[in-house]
């Protein structure tokens, strides 16, 4: 069984986003992809979709859309206050949803700006070199390669068996990798920080810096001290750009990489983020402040295994709960009764212990 998602408010930006584009960047297309991965594969693991199945990325204001048909979500990410005809449901529960039924976002509560609206079967737009993410610098993918807008109607795949069975399936709190929002963003330092000098890279683990309103699903620009080149100055020979590269042009900022990044960039790299500092990172809005520790490449292995093991246990604790017996409430068998025995009447008096 199939839904339809009728688009009545588009809210602030909602797009269609998988794992990315990949393949394609020595072609200068970029991955593009959900901006919280772990969140992405998590949600399609409670569902018992694909973990690179196609959600709605929902930013800071969600949409409203009207069901058609029947299915079932879960949403992925920061707390949005999701709800599902004025009633709460809020992040990381699945919820079973009827013909008519109207989801909403009311805004965030707390930490974090942005989730993904996972729905069983996925969401079902044409895919565009192998992958249905939508990158709207170039109009590729998604609903014509850009937001969504009030009155699309978009469809979802074919569920998972016994996705009737997943409301009030919750995500355990401790099973969630995501880290601290306070905590500092760990930088694994590359071959490129010997552009820098020792002061520099210093400043970098020992400075607090604001996140600019020029920041965007390209980049997190960064506000703050200053970080010295050497003499070689900040250009290079242009070379790939990792998901979550810290580029410092010239001018000394950082700058953090994100799912829009280009393929290719010709400034220095100080190192790149941990995929669970990523992953923080882009829960941050604007006007806050990030700090930064230096983290090893065992650390970020470390780390993705950690991911890779919370879809895992995800995906085990849905087939768990979906295939569970039915609960029975057996009669009690306490009180007084009468049977009869080759014509007597006998009184019997039970009592359950």
């Amino acid at each position: 069984m199939t839904m339809e998602l009728i688009i009545k408010k588009a809210g602030m930006l909602t797009s269609v986003q998988d794992l990315g584009r990949w393949g394609y960047q020595s072609s200068g297309v970029p991955v593009a992809g959900a901006m919280d991965l772990p969140a992405l594969r998590i949600g399609n693991a409670m569902l018992g979709n694909p973990e690179g199945a196609a959600a709605l990325e929902v930013t800071l204001l969600g949409p409203e859309i009207e069901v058609s048909g029947g299915g079932a979500a879960v949403f992925a990410g920061a707390d949005l206050a999701f709800s599902v005809n004025g009633r709460a449901v809020g992040s990381w529960q699945g919820v079973v949803l009827n013909d008519g039924d109207v989801v909403s976002f009311s805004g965030p509560k707390g930490a974090g700006c942005r989730g993904n609206l996972c729905f069983a079967g996925g969401v079902d737009v044409p895919v565009v070199m192998n992958s249905r993410t939508t990158y709207m610098r170039a109009k590729i993918g998604g609903v014509e390669g850009r937001a969504l807008k009030s009155g699309d109607v978009i469809k979802t795949g074919e569920p998972a068996p016994l996705w009737k069975r997943l409301g009030g399936f919750r995500l355990p709190a401790g099973l969630n990798p995501a880290a601290a929002a306070e905590a500092p963003l760990a930088v694994i330092t590359g071959l490129q920080r010997d552009a820098f000098t020792e002061e520099g890279r210093k400043l970098l683990f020992e400075s607090e810096y604001l996140i600019t309103a020029e920041s965007d699903r390209m980049g997190c620009r960064l506000e703050g001290p200053k970080i010295e080149h050497t003499e070689k100055g900040a250009d290079i020979v242009s070379d790939g750009i990792p998901l979550g590269a810290v580029q410092i042009p010239g001018h000394g900022m950082p700058i953090i990489m994100l799912a829009d990044r280009q393929t290719t960039g010709g400034y220095t790299k100080i190192g790149v983020l941990t995929p669970l500092s990523i992953e923080a990172l882009v829960q941050k809005m604007p006007g806050m402040k990030v700090t930064f520790r230096e983290a090893s490449v065992a650390e970020g292995v470390a780390e993705q295994q950690k991911i890779a093991d919370a879809v895992k246990r995800a995906g085990e604790l849905r087939l768990s709960y979906v295939s569970r017996s039915p609960q029975t409430v057996q009669p009690s068998m306490s009180g007084r009764f009468k049977i009869t025995l080759n014509g007597k009447t006998y009184e019997i008096t039970c009592e359950e212990i």
